[in-house]
């Protein structure tokens, strides 16, 4: 301001220079002064002096004009720095200069100077303190705030007592130092009032509803604070922890449940459950049978015997003779259990102390305490005022004086004998005191010991917590503790207590006398006890009574009611007979009329006969005629082919085919785009490929088209033997053919489609030229590699491909063209067989030279593929991959803002799976507005839909100052405001915004985080759409999503069509996966250098307050170089908190070379590895046990502590559930893989192979008790931060067929519902939905390929019945009260009006069960499949998707990913048939040349092959040799099961002893048979309602001996039976001996070989047996020997096992001796056939079935984990395979489905599904051929199978064509086969 002046004056006097010159040579001199310039540090002065500047040394220099000091230093302020900044105030320093100090508020430091501004003066200090402070000098926390501000570093914070505290005591919320809140109301508890008090549960933070437990005080420990769970005391049990467990007593101690254990001399185990005494044996006495009777002796668990002393007592352990009774010490504490409960006291005592402690601290000099102490001033007054009271009264009683001196003298005189006394007590008591001083010494020393002693106690718990498992204690802490023991026991023998001899002599006096009342008592009992033995002699004779009498009614109890059953089962069995001859009478009056047909069938076919004669001898005559008639005939006839129904059927599966591979297509040629060169060309490959495959379809077509020629002029030449039914006939093909004219629309339209499938074809194949070319120019680039030899000829070869290329285009042309012209003739209605026949034709040459071209390209393409550089490109271009997805995944996961201008917008990559997005959509993001800055407008946000906005879509605006969530599922637009809170409103931070669509029904969520002074605010609205579209239908050509706006070639619907966005916006999930701006397709208008991302601050919100981590399976987190925070020592820690649902994933991984570490999740429970080169292999820690298993979406704390030179030890929330003795070596890792790893790490090690990512949330990792940052770690990849309550929501679910879920809830379904899910099943039939009340059901249903909707009997059935093809449908299920109403997928929809039999009540809105995807109840068929985004309309919450996570009943269901696939489409159109069609004529198809082993079976190795992979594959779960009887064998199952034996000896026509041992049920059966050739004579040994017959021959005459007894009770029974000429013996069990002989000398009798064991050939001994006794017996034989020599082994074997032992269950059981089963012709596998089996396999390969036909083979095997099917037509060989995700050999049930449909085969195991499209071959026939099961012999084996051993395990459940298999009637049974049963484990 100065300088400015000073120009002014200046020019002033310049301009008065101009009008008065005679001045001008003062004014230079005034100019020449002015001008003076002075050094820095001085300024100029009014004297035109430079003085220094006066900044009392703060500042280096100053104005040069005012003096005014620049830049002050040292916290001074002003114009000449001579104040101090806010915080700081003057003081003088030694050399008289004022220096600013911070202000001693409280103290002089800046970390605790907490003053706005301090002032000293003349007097003390003042301080203004800044908001959380108080004191004169700040030296304490206000009221409301903790902390301790005198200490250096601490501060005062916000009491945080979540709002829970006493409202009453505002200003003492928490305690001023340490923030606890003592005053938590509301029945809350803890430091900061954050849980529910003991005894109460609840939600003490959100909802604040903590109420009282319902648990029995008595047997409660604890309550769960949060849900309630009554925690019982050791033996106690119930829901509410009120009785006590079975075997335990005392719950009225409320001390727990004691076991009420008896004595070894009590007659039971346990205790009576009232009386809690144990019945003894004979001389045995005490509660619990514990001891001996006085008078008895010698203990043992048969009681104890009689002393017999002549004073009837005795030791009751030697047995010596006393002349009393001894005493019995009934004391059974110990000495321990003192000592606990001591320690118990005095951490009560403690406690109190603390509280003391605490409520002392609290009386400070805050509000309260001047609110106490101005209730003391008022009550003082008070006081006062009653005083003045007294007195006044006081001057009234003045005359009573008197009279009161005169008493007083008395008193007196009394007074002075009372002191007498009174000197006498006080020397009592100044005794007492000094007795009572010395016993409180003691006792506060012994308080100090016990003090120490607990603190000792403590730290042992704590170090036992640490390792949870004992540790060696250390020698010198133990000598320590020896000699602080010694001194305490020195001490505690110097203590004087002789002076409290007197008081000890008195008790022991009294405790002498109480001794002695205690011993009179005793001999009184005794005296008693002697009387109670008779008595309870009597009392057990009439227990023993009634026991037996109550034996006695429970038996004839059983007896009724087995006679109820035997009477119920006759009735039922007569009702059967009934029926059955009822179904008899039927038959046969039908099998009458059906041969009464036939008799007249028969006659007319003679009078036929006779006609076609006469028409024979008349044919010359109408020769001409018959050739007329033909020619027009076969004209209609082709006609008539061409709009076959089954041509339209195939054209229709063909489209659906060559749609399915254009998607494919596309698929591989965005791959292309990204994947290196080498993937281009095989892409290519694939590309070219598909075009032969669609060229096969069209030859197929037009094969079958000729087909279908040849078929009608077959019936053509059928007219020479139907000439006088010519014109009926003409006339039928007619009518026939108008009708189907109708049909020629729709035709046209399936050829339009082809038409663009193929102009598609055509683009694509531009396309890939194009590529081609690309392919060239690529490898041309690549000359600097080591191989550039190799590069060169891999172009030369890829330009031989191009060219190749251009000519398969050039070939497919043509019949581009031919479809293209036919196309136009059926628009023109030009629908002539001329122009099909030449676009037939034309294919079929296009056919024929691209049979020649593109195997010739597929050489090419496959010699670049062999011809590989050096360094494995395919390696690399998988690394690149793999790179690649690794930076979209964290670009997706990029946790940062955007901030758009109201002119930028961003496109963001959509959601990868759509179909995902159909049935539900969510979106959250975080949205930030500022309304002061930028006012709020109308504006748009997002927008999900199609690029032109005329489909369905969704999107998210401001509109009218609210927030409004709008989409269109087809119909009209929904617009749901969010009213309750205006955008204008918002406070300027982020904001968290989340929309839902479930159906129809959508959501708006918004919250607002918490401020300073309120809680988090959530809002909410719903709304749905009109109508009953649910689908949110979107192309995925035209998906786009766009953010904050949209650029000009973008068309918004209306409601969305607003100005741009103005704020910040941060994406959070798309479908609850992390999605970010930042992985945007392209960015609009947006620059984040100038307009920079807004901070949003992570803990805002009270879910993201937890530090967690999201892992989706794809990343991971790397710690490099872990010792750098903590060293690996003798003992190792790894600590991780984890939370998931998934059934595997990595926890934590450490390799080195070939060392590695792993933990990890497999199959839902626990699994620790290591291997640091042992020499036994990798050290392995496993188990299925409960408490490993943590998939339960709970948080789970798992430590591992390694001990280099003890064990590895496996900790489960802080409890030790596992360890191992481990090999002593050091852990030799540095860096440690969290959550998953590279493909390359997991790749280094075969253990590691099948390692997969967590999917999941980790809350913390800890390494030797250091935390760590997961995000800050350089080396992590691929997570996020904080994990939301739906990544652990499981809305998907995979059913078996044998599984279902069930849950409860308060729904009306039979009043008023509405129920939608996901389904996706091949499975025609199946259980979705059930719910029974009573005699009533409601279900929803799929029945054969239809879904019903089945409420009380009213049943609504989808139009549409091919539901089962594999893909996803969306059905929604709804009852009102006027109609039932179901609609699938949007399109079928059906109603049916409610009847008014309906209407009748129900029990309303009760909580109800129900079950989705069967039932344990209904005799519906359970559903096979999956279920998805199921919902209800529960009452009491509103539609959201169900979480089967929370169900309480999940029965082998599994919530993890969905194996069920889409089959192929030549199977989708139609079901099986059965009836096979005979294709006549000759392909003309070229075909390729037969190989020796299919392309992909190369890699199965076969089992005799030098090095087998089987050594690599995991052994199964199952043994193949399940646990047997030695040396013994099973037989029955078949009629004939049986064992032969040869090599028969020459005695045995005379003499023969035979012995086995014999185990059986059966009533009848044959055991053991020889005979001669004719049988006339014989031997034999069988069963006859149950009893053991023996008989031979002799001569015409015949030994039978029967036993008298039963044997068939399926216990062992040795027999032995004898011939010795004429005379036989049966010897059974070494006992009964029975015999008997024939009348006669000696007669020749010879046998001859073999001898059948179990059973005989078909129709053998019926001759000489009964007929029910002449087939197999069903049991087990062993130790067979005859004349006491073992039989050699079986020659043959039929339907014969190992003698299994344990369980059994049904099925047919293939044992590994080897053994197959032929089935009858009945059963045909030819050409078309549909198979189901179950399987159960012991064994990795096998044969499963196999059918040989003279062509070729048709062959199931299992090999390797995979089941394979491969086909042989004769000419080709195709195969596919399945490898189910439950491996094969794990024990479980797979359910195997085979469809064939001549040259497609589709292959499912468990809903996984593969298929192959093997060549056409049109010569094919079906031939009946045997079928083998579980083998075949070697010879009937084809070349190429990869294993040639027969199946080992159980099939069950075999059914060809939906005809059940029944083994027991096979042709067949051969080897160790029991048809059956099967061992269960």
């Amino acid at each position: 301001m100065a300088a400015e002046s000073l120009t002014c004056f200046c020019l002033l006097c310049i301009l008065s220079g101009i009008a008065y010159p005679a001045s001008a040579a003062r004014l230079g001199e005034q100019q020449q002064s002015l001008l003076t310039v002075c050094e820095k540090g001085f300024f100029l002065s009014e004297q035109n002096i430079c003085l220094p500047c006066n900044c009392k040394g703060h500042a280096d220099y100053c104005d040069d004009i005012t003096g005014v000091c620049k830049k002050c230093k040292d916290h001074s302020t002003g114009d000449f720095c001579e104040m101090c900044d806010h915080g700081y105030m003057l003081a003088r320093s030694l050399d008289g200069r004022h220096t600013c100090r911070p202000c001693a508020c409280p103290l002089s430091v800046p970390s605790n100077n907490f003053a706005v501004r301090c002032d000293k003066g003349g007097g003390p200090l003042r301080c203004k303190c800044q908001e959380g402070y108080a004191g004169h000098i700040c030296e304490r926390c206000a009221p409301g705030f903790y902390g301790n501000p005198m200490a250096i570093g601490n501060s005062c914070k916000r009491c945080d007592c979540n709002s829970n505290s006493d409202p009453n005591l505002i200003f003492n919320e928490c305690h001023n130092v340490t923030g606890h809140c003592p005053h938590c109301w509301g029945n809350t508890a803890g430091a900061n009032c954050e849980r529910c008090a003991p005894g109460f549960y609840g939600d003490a933070i959100s909802a604040k509803n903590c109420r009282e437990c319902e648990c029995n005080e008595c047997g409660t420990s604890s309550c769960d604070d949060r849900k309630g769970v009554c925690h019982c005391k050791p033996g106690v049990t119930g829901r509410l922890c009120d009785q006590c467990e079975e075997g335990y007593f005392g719950f009225s101690s409320c001390q727990g449940c004691r076991r009420c254990e008896c004595g070894p001399a009590s007659i039971r185990s346990t205790c009576h459950p009232l009386t809690h005494s144990c019945p003894c044996r004979p001389g045995a006495g005490g509660r619990y049978c514990e001891r001996c009777l006085p008078g008895y002796w010698d203990y043992s668990p048969a009681g104890c015997q009689k002393c017999g002393c002549e004073s009837g007592h005795c030791d009751m352990h030697t047995g010596e003779c006393l002349p009393e009774a001894a005493t019995v010490n009934l004391c059974n504490i110990s000495c321990d259990e003192c000592i606990w409960h001591l320690i118990g006291d005095l951490r009560v005592s403690n406690k109190t102390l603390d509280q003391l402690k605490v409520a002392v601290l609290n009386i400070s000099t805050g509000a309260a305490a001047n609110d106490r102490l101005k209730y003391y001033n008022y009550t003082a007054q008070q006081l006062q005022t009653q005083f003045q009271g007294w007195r006044n009264r006081s001057s009234l009683m003045k005359p009573q004086t008197g009279e009161l001196e005169k008493a007083t003298d008395t008193v007196v005189v009394d007074i002075k004998l009372l002191g007498e006394s009174e000197s006498a007590v006080k020397t009592l008591g100044n005794k007492l005191d000094t007795d009572t001083l010395e016993t409180l010494t003691l006792a506060e020393l012994l308080s100090i010991n016990l003090t120490d002693l607990n603190l000792r106690i403590e730290a042992m718990i704590h170090d036992w917590e640490l390792y949870s498992v004992h540790q060696d204690v250390d020698p010198e802490m133990a000598r320590q503790n020896t000699e602080q023991a010694q001194g305490m026991v020195t001490w505690m023998r110097t203590v004087d207590l002789s002076p409290r001899e007197p008081i000890a002599t008195d008790e022991s006096t009294e405790a002498h006398d109480l001794l002695r009342r205690t011993r009179q008592l005793e001999k009184k009992l005794m005296v008693t006890d002697g009387r109670i033995p008779p008595v309870r002699e009597i009392l057990s004779r009439f227990s023993a009574k009634l026991s037996g009498a109550q034996g006695f009614l429970q038996k004839a109890a059983g007896t009724v009611q087995e006679t109820e059953d035997m009477n119920r089962a006759s009735t039922l069995k007569f009702r059967r007979n009934e029926a059955k001859q009822q179904r008899l009478t039927e038959d046969h009056a039908a099998v009458n009329d059906t041969l009464a047909i036939a008799r007249g069938s028969i006659s007319e076919t003679e009078m036929t006969v006779a006609e076609v004669d006469a028409m024979v001898q008349n044919v010359s005559m109408y020769h001409a005629a018959i050739d007329g008639a033909s020619q027009r005939l076969m004209e209609k006839t082709e006609r008539l082919s061409l709009a076959d129904r089954d041509l339209v059927q195939r054209a229709d599966e063909h489209a659906d085919e060559l749609d399915r591979q254009a998607n494919a297509l596309e698929e591989d040629l965005r791959e292309s785009d990204a994947n290196g060169f080498v993937q281009k060309a095989i892409s290519a490959a694939n590309v070219y490929n598909n075009i032969v495959k669609y060229i096969d379809d069209a030859n197929i077509t037009s094969l079958t088209t000729l087909n279908l020629s040849q078929r009608a002029e077959d019936a053509t030449a059928g007219i020479n033997m139907q000439i006088g039914h010519l014109v009926t006939q003409s006339d039928n093909v007619f009518k026939e053919s108008v009708s189907l004219h109708s049909e020629q629309k729709e035709v046209e339209a399936e050829v339009i489609d082809k038409l663009k499938y193929i102009e598609e074809t055509k683009e694509t194949m531009d396309k890939n030229t194009k590529k081609l070319s690309q392919i060239v120019e690529d490898i041309s680039g690549i000359h600097a590699d080591r191989t550039p030899q190799r590069l060169e000829f891999t172009l030369n070869v890829t330009q031989g491909t191009l060219n190749r290329s251009a000519e398969v285009l050039q070939t497919i042309n043509p019949i581009s063209t031919k479809v293209e012209e036919w196309a136009n003739n059926m628009r023109n209605k030009e629908y002539s067989t001329i122009d099909y026949e030449q676009a037939v034709l034309s294919a079929g040459e296009a056919v024929e030279t691209l049979n020649v071209l593109v195997p010739k390209l597929l050489d090419r393409l496959k010699v670049v593929e062999e011809k590989k550089p050096v360094n494995n490109v395919t390696t690399n271009i998988l690394r690149i991959r793999e790179l690649i997805a690794q930076a979209r995944s964290v670009a997706k996961k990029v946790q940062v803002s955007m901030k758009f201008n109201g002119q930028s917008s961003v496109e963001v990559h959509p959601h990868s799976n759509l179909e995902d997005l159909k049935t539900v959509t969510s979106i959250s993001l975080f949205i930030r507005v500022d309304p002061d800055t930028d006012p709020i407008e109308d504006r748009f946000i997002l927008y999900l839909g199609d690029r032109n906005g005329r489909k369905d879509y969704m999107g998210l605006a401001i509109k009218n100052d609210n927030l409004v969530y709008v989409y269109n599922l087809g119909g009209e637009d929904v617009e749901i405001p969010l009213g309750s809170k205006p955008v204008s409103q918002w406070p300027a931070v982020f904001n968290y915004v989340k929309v839902e669509r479930l159906g129809r029904h959508g959501k708006v969520f918004l919250t607002i985080p918490s401020q300073s002074s309120t809680d988090e605010q959530k809002f909410i609205q719903k709304g749905e759409a009109p109508g009953t579209d649910s689908l949110f239908d979107i192309d995925p050509k035209d998906i786009v999503f766009f953010v904050g706006g949209v650029p000009a070639d973008v068309r918004l619907p209306p409601p969305l069509s607003l100005a741009p966005f103005v704020g910040c916006i941060e994406l959070g999930s798309l479908n609850n996966d992390v999605i970010s701006l930042y992985n945007f397709k392209e960015t609009h208008k947006m620059d984040v250098v100038t307009s920079a991302p807004c901070s949003r601050y992570k803990l805002a919100f009270s879910q993201s307050r937890v530090a967690s981590y999201l892992f989706d399976g794809t990343g991971y987190a790397l710690i490099n170089n872990i010792e750098r925070r903590g060293r690996f020592g003798v003992v190792t820690r790894f600590d991780i908190s984890v939370r998931t649902v998934a059934n595997n994933g990595v926890l934590l991984l450490m390799v080195n070379g070939d060392n590695f570490f792993l933990l990890e999740l497999k199959d839902g429970f626990l699994r620790l590895m290591y291997n640091f080169g042992f020499s036994k292999g990798p050290q392995l820690m496993e188990n299925n046990s409960p408490k490993l298993q943590i998939n339960d979406a709970r948080y789970h704390e798992v430590s591992v502590i390694y001990h280099q030179s003890k064990k590895v030890i496996l900790l489960l929330d802080k409890s030790h559930v596992k360890s191992l003795e481990n090999p002593k070596t050091t852990l030799p890792f540095t860096d440690i893989y969290i959550g998953g790893a590279p493909s390359s790490i997991l790749k280094s090690r075969p253990e590691l192979s099948a390692v997969v990512g967590l999917k999941g949330c980790v809350k913390g990792f800890q390494f030797q008790k250091k935390d760590f940052n997961l995000l800050e770690e350089p080396g992590t990849i691929g997570i996020s931060s904080g994990c939301s309550e739906e990544s652990f929501m499981s809305r998907k679910a995979y059913f078996t067929g044998e599984s279902y879920l069930g849950s409860t809830a308060k729904i009306s379904p039979f009043d008023s519902f509405e129920g939608g899910l996901n389904f996706r099943t091949l499975q025609p039939s199946g259980l979705l939905f059930y719910l029974s009340e009573g005699s009533d059901e409601f279900s929803i249903s799929l029945e054969n390929g239809a879904v019903v909707l089945n409420s009380r009997g009213t049943r609504v059935k989808s139009h549409k019945k091919q539901y089962n093809d594999g893909r996803t449908h969306f059905l929604v299920a709804s009852i009102n009260n006027q109609k039932y109403s179901l609609l699938v997928d949007d399109k079928d929809k059906q109603e049916k009006k409610r009847p008014s039999s309906a209407t009748r009540s129900s029990s309303g809105s009760a909580v109800k069960t129900f079950y989705y995807g069967g039932s344990p109840s209904s005799s519906f068929k359970n559903f096979t499949g999956c279920i998805s985004y199921a919902y209800i309309n529960r009452q009491d919450r509103d539609i959201e998707p169900e979480d089967f996570q929370r169900y309480t009943e999940k029965v082998q269901t599994s919530l993890q990913d969905c194996p069920v696939q889409r089959p192929p489409a030549a199977l989708l159109s139609r079901h099986r048939e059965h009836t096979s069609r005979a294709n006549q004529g000759q392909s003309q198809k070229v075909s390729r040349e037969k190989s020796s082993l299919p392309l992909g079976l190369m890699e199965l190795k076969s089992d005799d092959q030098e090095e087998p992979l089987e050594l690599n594959v995991e052994p199964c779960y199952l043994s193949s040799s399940p646990r047997a009887t030695r040396k013994a064998f099973h037989y029955g199952g078949i009629a004939n099961s049986r064992q032969h034996y040869t090599d028969l000896p020459d005695s045995l026509s005379k003499r023969s002893h035979f012995s086995l041992s014999l185990k059986t049920h059966s009533s009848f059966g044959l055991i053991f048979y020889v005979s001669d050739v004719q049988e006339d004579n014989f031997m034999a040994l069988f069963l006859a309602h149950g009893k053991l017959v023996y008989t031979f021959n002799v001569a015409d005459q015949r030994v039978k001996i029967r036993s008298e007894e039963k044997y068939n009770d399926g216990a062992w029974h040795n027999v032995v039976f004898i011939r010795d000429g004429s005379m036989g013996r049966l010897i059974i069990d070494g006992l009964t001996v029975l015999e008997d002989r024939a009348q006669g000398g000696n007669v020749s009798w010879h046998v001859s070989s073999p001898v059948y064991v179990g059973g005989v050939p078909p129709e053998m001994a019926q001759k000489n047996i009964q007929r029910n006794s002449a087939y197999s017996f069903t049991g087990c034989l062993k130790n067979l020997q005859l004349d006491g020599q073992w039989l050699s082994s079986g020659a043959e074997t039929f339907g014969v096992t190992p003698c299994f032992e344990g369980l059994s269950e049904a099925g047919t059981y293939f044992s590994e001796e080897g053994g197959y089963v032929v089935l009858d012709e009945t059963f045909d596998l030819g050409l078309r056939f549909e198979l189901v089996m179950e399987v159960r396999p012991r064994v990795t390969s096998g044969v499963l079935l196999n059918v040989r036909t003279a062509e070729g083979y048709f062959t199931m095997y299992i090999h390797q984990g995979a089941v394979v099917v491969l086909v042989n037509d004769g000419s080709h060989e195709f195969f596919t395979k399945v490898s189910p995700r439950q491996g094969l050999c794990a024990g479980n049930w797979h359910r195997i489905t085979v469809i064939r449909d001549a040259n497609v085969v589709q292959l499912d195991v468990d809903s996984e599904v593969n298929h192959v499209v093997g060549p056409l071959d049109p010569g094919s026939t079906d031939t009946k051929k045997p079928v083998f099961i579980g083998g075949a012999p070697d010879l009937f084996l084809p070349e190429s199978i990869a294993t040639r051993k027969p199946y080992v395990g159980c099939v069950r459940n075999l059914t060809i064509n939906h005809s059940r298999v029944s083994f027991s009637k096979a042709v067949l049974v051969s080897g160790a086969v029991s048809v059956g049963t099967c061992p269960a484990a």
